[in-house]
This record gives structure tokens, C-alpha cells and sequence, in this order.
């Protein structure tokens, strides 16, 4: 019998990886479906949505302000920051106060990290001094002075230290603690519309399939990871993909729902986004 072939866009990190480790290795059943990777940063991934490229995509909450009209959110997946999430950092502790008007390296526009930088220091991105730079350049930007201060995520919120740099806010925390202990939502996985709902459903389940059974095995899945783990040993990859791919991975939950609605919600109340969301989510 043959397969139908559908495009799974997700970035190449750990976090990705692990989670897609029963699925890339064919561990999990495909139910008449083959999935080809397509490993590209997040930014990419979202700029990639925007055009409806892809059948399945990693992108950002953030991002799927822009894209609903075309996307459904698929039930697991998810990245949620739970008392942790994309920090600033900067050669010197900054206050509130002078990051407002340093100017800042950030990881992409459509990020949930920028939008949660815009929430936090309550300007829009008009107001903003800052610059784009890929994710794994921020370091460098700023010690060679490019930037006041970078907006980190993925693994470089748990080595900064490594680059003699100093954290400013960690933006999870402020979140949770502004908004009832939620976690702040960051990444999940969307699928187009333009396939049936009965196939969506069955997609669905398969994704949550290989997340389940990283889960299960999770030394093998942490060994594949590794492949992925910039300047992370072991140790800290398997710490790394515990802060990401966990009981919120396997599903939302009404929490997490909420999360992104408030997050999303916020966005457009302070003006930072063009339209009120409704989620959509395939159950």
C-alpha cells in the first residue's frame, strides 16, 4: 500500500529532536503517512507558516497569530516555559529601567520570546532599539558590542554563564508570576487545514505517539538528541530536554490553553498584535 508523504518542519535542537526520535527512527506506527523532516531554524519555520508551505510545522505561539487562518494547533508538542524561559542577558546587570532603551539582539520578530519582551517592558516593537540576529549568534553580538543585551533561547538559557555574561530577567518567571502560575507558552506544532479533519486527528495521534515513546526511552532519545546539542554534554542536553518536552509536550491541558490565550490575549490588548485569536485546536 503506499504512504502519503507530508512535510514536518521542526528546528534542529534537542528538544526537536528528542521528541521526533520514535518518528524519525520509523519506532512509531505511521498509520499510512511518511513524514519528511525538514530541519530549519524557528524564525524560518515561522516565515515558512506565514506562506502555508508546509503540512506540519514547530512555529511559535507568537507566530500563530498570523498563521490561523490556515493552521489548526495539534494537541501535543508544545513548549512551555514553567518557571523558566528566554532570559536577557548582557555583560553587566541591567534594570528594567535602562533595557527599555539599550538596544537589544533578539532571535526573530515573530519569536514568542520577543513577544514576550514586548509584554514585559510594555512597548511595541516600534518603540524598540533592536537588532535581529540568529539565535546562536546573539552571544557574540553582544560581546563584540553590537548589542547592550540578547534575547536567549534554546540552550543558551542554561550557558550564558559559559560566555561571562550576566542575566538580566528571565522572562518565564515574570510571566508565571504576573499571570496565576501559568507557564509562559513558547513553541507548539500546527498542521495545515488544507488536510481533512479525520487525517489531522490521525496525525495527531502518531505525533503524540513518538512523544510518548522518547518519554518511554529515554536514554535512546537523549542519544539521538545529541546530534543537535550545541556545546551541551550529555548531562546538560538531558537537563535541557526536560525543561521542554514533558507532561505539557503530551498535551495543553486547560492550563495551557489558557496560557496561550492570555498570552496571545495580552498581545492584542496592548496593541502588539493586528487581531483578537481564537484557537483552534485538533482533538
Amino acid at each position: 500500500m503506499s504512504q502519503r508523504t507530508l512535510t514536518l518542519g521542526h528546528s534542529p535542537d534537542p528538544d526537536d529532536a528528542f521528541m521526533f526520535y520514535g518518528l524519525a527512527k520509523g519506532l512509531v506506527p505511521g498509520e499510512g503517512f511518511q513524514f519528511e523532516h525538514i530541519l530549519q531554524d524557528i524564525q524560518t519555520l515561522n516565515e515558512r507558516a506565514q506562506r502555508g508551505e508546509l503540512d506540519i510545522s514547530a512555529i511559535s505561539l507568537h507566530a500563530y497569530a498570523y498563521v490561523s487562518d490556515n493552521y489548526a494547533l495539534l494537541p501535543s508538542g508544545a513548549s512551555m516555559g514553567d518557571g523558566y524561559g528566554p532570559i536577557l542577558v548582557s555583560k553587566r546587570k541591567l534594570s528594567k529601567a535602562e533595557l527599555a532603551h539599550q538596544r537589544i539582539a533578539v532571535p526573530g520578530t515573530m519569536t514568542s520570546a520577543f513577544l514576550a519582551l514586548q509584554l514585559w517592558l510594555e512597548k511595541p516593537a516600534a518603540e524598540l532599539n533592536f537588532i535581529v540576529v540568529p539565535f546562536d549568534q546573539i552571544f557574540r553580538a553582544v560581546r563584540a558590542g553590537e548589542a547592550d543585551a540578547g534575547l536567549i533561547i534554546h540552550e543558551g538559557q542554561l550557558t550564558y554563564r559559559q560566555e561571562h555574561l550576566e542575566m538580566c530577567q528571565d522572562l518565564g518567571i515574570w510571566w508565571q508570576q504576573a499571570n496565576d502560575g501559568l507557564p509562559l507558552p513558547l513553541g507548539g506544532n500546527v498542521i495545515h487545514k488544507r488536510i481533512p479533519p479525520a487525517e489531522r486527528r490521525a496525525i495527531a495521534r502518531i505525533l503524540s505517539a513518538s512523544i510518548q515513546y522518547s518519554l518511554e526511552h529515554r536514554p535512546a532519545a537523549v542519544q539521538h538528541a545529541l546530534q543537535y546539542a550545541r556545546d551541551m554534554g550529555r548531562e546538560l542536553a538531558d537537563k535541557f530536554v526536560g525543561m521542554y518536552v514533558n507532561h505539557w509536550t503530551l498535551d495543553y491541558g486547560e492550563k495551557g490553553r489558557e496560557s496561550i490565550r492570555r498570552f496571545l490575549g495580552q498581545g492584542f490588548e496592548r496593541g502588539f498584535l493586528p487581531h483578537r485569536q481564537e484557537l483552534e485546536f485538533v482533538v
